[in-house]
């Protein structure tokens, strides 16, 4: 796989600087029963990274001490860590709201079909990844077959409650261009995504959030063996607008590895960027410094997250 850190390095990206701290992003391990074209962790099944119990309870210690009020997991599929249960049972008994990441995929596998019903009972607001309404668009960025089963764990999800109008089960779905391209506007995309899954299979849901694909690791690595990287970064810079940079999700959010290293957020965590203007990785058993108003590390990939109506882990970052 290409190295996308070197094409990234000559950026006039202006210079971002945090706000309070509110949401700790946790990469609970790169392991993953899929292995999506358009993965910026390089997530698989063949993956061993896991972050272990010790480190979650230093990730709690964190929290507690800076009034942390969101977790947002990630991975992988961070199901998949042993610990999971545990981390979403200890956050729920001290109010930490929890965001799960979800392929959807992973509701349907053996060994896991007790999850869903999890969830529910721990009230965990779910964004699950469904990069197109349509099967064949689906299953060529995913893998053979992820459609229907991302179909089967979205209507038991509407079974027990979830992304139903009267209810405060969340469920957000995902978007992700195919290519080397922007998002269309979010709106209008959710539209046609409600309509579709609705006449067609009778699912509901609560928002739609349109992300950028960013040109790193997997994602990056192919735009490179095709020889369109250099066109999507102009494409991205092209792009971009200062009135997202308020937003974006790196002011509010840190980003902690399954080791417990912290980054900026989970693109500088793959591309090992150390935290704000450090020259070495900062764990978080030794982060005690007053984050708000350090700068954030940025490099040419940072305009994937401000081109057009924006990008975050929470969607466009501008009303479209």
């Amino acid at each position: 796989m290409h190295d996308t850190l070197p094409y990234l390095q000559n950026s006039d990206f202006p210079l971002i600087k945090r706000n309070a701290l509110e949401i700790l992003q946790l990469n609970l391990g790169y392991l993953c029963n899929l292995s999506c074209t358009h993965c910026h962790v390089n997530a698989s099944p063949k993956r061993t990274e896991l972050m272990d119990e010790e480190t979650i309870d230093l990730v709690f210690a964190f929290a507690l001490e800076n009034h942390i009020h969101t977790f947002d997991l990630t991975g992988g599929a961070p199901e998949m860590n042993p610990h999971f249960s545990y981390l979403v049972t200890r956050a729920m008994q001290m109010g930490i709201k929890i965001i799960d990441r979800c392929n959807l995929v992973i509701l349907e596998e053996e060994g896991y079909h007790d999850l869903a019903l999890f969830l529910k009972d721990h009230k965990v607001e779910i964004v699950a990844s469904l990069p197109c309404y349509l099967e064949d668009n689906v299953d060529k960025q995913r893998g053979k077959g992820t459609f229907n089963h991302s179909i089967n764990a979205l209507k038991r999800l509407n079974a027990l409650g979830y992304g139903q109008a009267d209810s405060d089960l969340v469920l957000n779905l995902v978007f992700n261009p195919q290519g080397a391209s922007l998002p269309p506007a979010q709106q209008p995309l959710e539209e046609q995504y409600k309509q579709h899954l609705f006449d067609e299979f009778g699912i509901v849901f609560n928002q739609l959030f349109a992300l950028t694909n960013l040109p790193i690791q997997r994602f990056g690595s192919t735009l490179i063996s095709h020889g369109e990287f250099e066109n999507y970064i102009e494409l991205l810079r092209a792009n971009y607008q200062a009135s997202n940079l308020g937003n974006l999700m790196c002011r509010n959010t840190l980003s902690i590895d399954w080791q417990g290293f912290v980054y900026d957020c989970d693109f500088n965590q793959m591309l090992k960027l150390p935290l704000g203007e450090n020259k070495d990785k900062t764990h978080i058993s030794t982060l005690r410094a007053e984050l708000k108003n350090q700068a954030i590390n940025t490099l040419a990939h940072c305009y994937g997250c401000t081109a057009g109506q924006g990008s975050s882990c929470g969607g466009a970052l501008q009303a479209t």
